[in-house]
């Protein structure tokens, strides 16, 4: 059994990662706007490979994030609240 201070330790970690994930996936999003947007730089892109390109980064996060974003005790997903104090199926402690 898993000590309070574990679950929380791991939780952080769980958190800190999905708030790079965020970052990084918007950053990627953009990225594809400006090439699309911005073909005297980067050449011309279809909009169809740009859209292929965000989907795929959209979903590579929502399969990081239901991988990533569940409780350290109970394995269960944490829902959409990023700033969750309590895991919402087994009551224990996160934060």
């Amino acid at each position: 059994m898993k000590k309070e201070q574990e679950i929380i330790n791991e939780f952080r970690i769980k958190k800190n990662r999905q708030y790079l994930a965020i970052a990084i996936t918007l950053l990627l999003l953009v990225v594809c706007i400006l090439v699309y947007k911005r073909s005297d730089i980067f050449g011309v892109v279809s909009k169809n490979a740009i859209l292929s390109a965000q989907l795929i980064i959209i979903a590579l996060f929502i399969i990081f994030s239901i991988i990533n974003w569940r409780c350290p005790f109970c394995n269960r997903y944490l829902g959409h609240d990023i700033n969750r104090q309590r895991c919402s199926k087994c009551g224990k402690r996160l934060e």
